[in-house]
């Protein structure tokens, strides 16, 4: 088993299924209306064409244009680009998608790999089949949208960064932009996970008075190995990763000034352009809609349900808090207080959530949110258990917890509709860095998956 063993299986149903919805939907369904004939204008040659009501980037359509002309390099050289546009249909531009899961699967499992050392070949196999599954990535897979790319990019960024490979890592970041533009904050994220994975190995490889005051206090890795019953305050993890990273400035400049330079870049585009988003600015203003921040908690905790709502975890919460018991009363209440707010001030009907009742979010919007005046209200509590079931799984430093819900907030807060599919690379992170996940978990989880996908494409597309 392995990478090779991965990419087998993924496709075992990646190409049975694609057949099987192209000849369903042969048709461009719900997006894809936007996104296909765009696409087949590049193909066209048609560079300067553009839907105005498309909101992200480009970049799909030019791996789009790699893909079609791997596909039938022969017959492209022969009668030259205008052969792009007559096989550019939408079965072949779904299997762009189909491609990159495959692709994305096999990344997963690198880092997989990578964070777990120790880990054995089945478990980390098991492990990447399984995300492979996740119902709001599995969807995606067969259709014309920006989403597969956009995760497979962002964590193909992750993994040139992990393996230290850090101007890699910066181009990846560049595209994943390209595709959407706020993979700007993943691109951010991992720069900074990239900064407290140097800084650590710089501490262990030098013996200095710095070294010595933390170890003293903390053994921690860049991978899941993170000791979290010795760890160090949060405002020393702030102070130990400052103090060596002005020691080691030219260094982490040197490593990750692309990264400054993609930002740079980013910002002079939202400058010129007025918006972070292409088309649809007025359908898409940067909205303060903290209630995504809940949903996302509820969605992913519910995706992981055998370990996040498990008697075993709601034990170790409770004991957390119990050894802590005024600390964690004074953490329960304001996480309560902000949830309460988040719902009542800074929760969103966005036109098209009301408007659009081809998505689950519109069935859960009016039978469960709003089905009651105290329902969104008593739903609270568990937005605030979900989010602290997932701090707790989550085998890291307090710093990048703390990157990882500023990401999370930064990608979602602004975007005033909702949208499951925008939880998916959060989703990815979140269940990459659990250190309590075991094999018969995922085994559960992975059936669950399979149900879940099994019941929507049947309600879906048939």
């Amino acid at each position: 088993m392995g990478r090779i063993a991965v990419a087998l299986i993924v496709s075992s149903w990646v190409i049975p299924i694609s057949i099987l919805v192209n000849r369903i939907v042969p048709e461009p369904y719900m997006d894809e209306i936007f996104h296909i004939p765009q696409a087949q204008q590049y193909c066209k040659g048609n560079f300067a064409s553009w839907d105005p009501m498309i909101t992200t980037p480009p970049g799909l359509y030019y791996l789009s244009l790699a893909h079609v002309a791997s596909l039938f390099p022969g017959m492209f050289f022969i009668r030259g680009g205008s052969l792009l546009s007559e096989l550019c249909s939408t079965p072949i531009l779904r299997s762009v998608n189909g491609v990159l899961a495959i692709l994305c699967s096999v990344i997963v499992y690198e880092i997989i790999t990578l964070l777990r050392p120790n880990i054995d070949e089945r478990k980390a196999t098991i492990f990447a089949v399984v995300l492979a599954l996740y119902p709001l990535h599995w969807f995606f897979t067969f259709l014309y949208y920006t989403d597969v790319a956009s995760l497979t990019t962002v964590l193909a960024m992750y993994l040139a960064c992990l393996k230290k490979k850090y101007h890699l890592s910066a181009l990846l970041g560049a595209y994943a932009v390209f595709i959407r533009q706020t993979n700007i904050v993943w691109m951010l994220f991992v720069a900074c996970t990239g900064v407290m994975d140097i800084t650590l190995a710089h501490q262990r490889e030098n013996e200095s008075p710095i070294v010595l005051w933390i170890t003293a206090k903390v053994s921690m890795t860049s991978t899941l190995t993170y000791s979290t019953s010795h760890s160090l305050g949060f405002l020393d993890e702030i102070k130990a990763i400052c103090l060596t990273s002005w020691h080691m400035k030219s260094k982490l400049l040197f490593s990750f000034s692309p990264f400054l330079v993609v930002l740079v870049a980013f910002v002079a585009f939202v400058r010129w352009n007025g918006s972070v988003v292409l088309g649809a600015k007025e359908a898409h203003a940067v909205s303060p809609h903290f209630a995504q921040l809940m949903y996302f908690s509820l969605v992913s905790s519910l995706a992981l349900a055998p370990l996040h709502f498990s008697l075993d975890q709601a034990v170790h919460l409770f004991r957390s808090f119990w050894k802590k018991r005024a600390l964690g009363f004074c953490q329960w209440i304001v996480a309560l207080a902000a949830g309460f707010i988040s719902v009542q001030s800074y929760s969103i009907a966005h036109a098209y959530l009301l408007a659009d009742n081809r998505h689950y979010t519109f069935y859960l919007w009016r039978k469960v949110i709003q089905s009651h005046w105290s329902t969104k209200y008593l739903l609270v509590p568990l937005y605030v258990y979900s989010w602290f079931s997932i701090f707790r799984v989550l085998a890291r430093p307090k710093i990048w917890v703390l990157a990882y819900f500023l990401a999370t907030a930064a990608v979602l807060v602004p975007a005033p509709l909702i949208e499951f599919r925008y939880y998916t690379i959060p989703f990815y992170l979140m269940i990459l860095h659990s250190h309590t996940v075991d094999t018969q978990c995922l085994v559960v989880i992975g059936l669950g998956y399979v149900v879940t996908n099994a019941f929507h494409n049947v309600y879906v597309l048939v």
